[in-house]
């Protein structure tokens, strides 16, 4: 029943955002998805199974990093992680993470509240499983009420 979630949840960031859903950075030789994805999108019951408030004026920012390995492929790794996000008022908030693993597929998720067309600032911390330093990302994205 969780793969099926994960899967959906994943399916579902993936039509709902598409200029989103593919975007990631690389660090070195670890590589990090993130999508902005608001709640709305999100099935009731799959942001029931996961806390997720779902609102006109929330949204989730969703991480998940792979290690491309040196003879090839790559694989998810959990990670630790501290985050903020901010308007462009400077107000800031901190980022509660949830770790939602299923199998390979590991994800990490943080519900926000925002105005609509509003610019907000995410700056994460984080550290790979295995990795030997911590790595800054740092995303602005323009926020649209649904």
């Amino acid at each position: 029943m969780y793969r099926l979630v994960v899967i959906l949840f994943a399916i579902i960031a993936l039509q709902v955002a598409p200029a989103n859903a593919q975007q990631s950075q690389m660090f070195g030789t670890y590589e990090l998805h993130y999508s902005v994805v608001n709640t709305t999108f999100i099935e009731p019951d799959v942001a029931a199974t996961y806390g997720i408030t779902r609102g006109k004026d929330r949204a989730i920012l969703n991480l998940s990093v792979r290690e491309h390995l040196p003879g090839g492929g790559d694989v998810g790794r959990s990670m630790q992680l501290k985050g903020t996000t901010r308007d462009l008022l400077q107000k800031q908030e901190v980022l509660e993470f949830q770790e939602v693993k299923e199998g390979p597929a590991i994800y990490y998720i943080a519900e926000i509240s925002f105005l609509d067309e509003e610019h907000r600032f995410f700056e994460v911390h984080f550290r790979p499983e295995g990795a030997t330093q911590t790595y800054t990302f740092k995303l602005q994205h323009k926020m649209y009420e649904d």
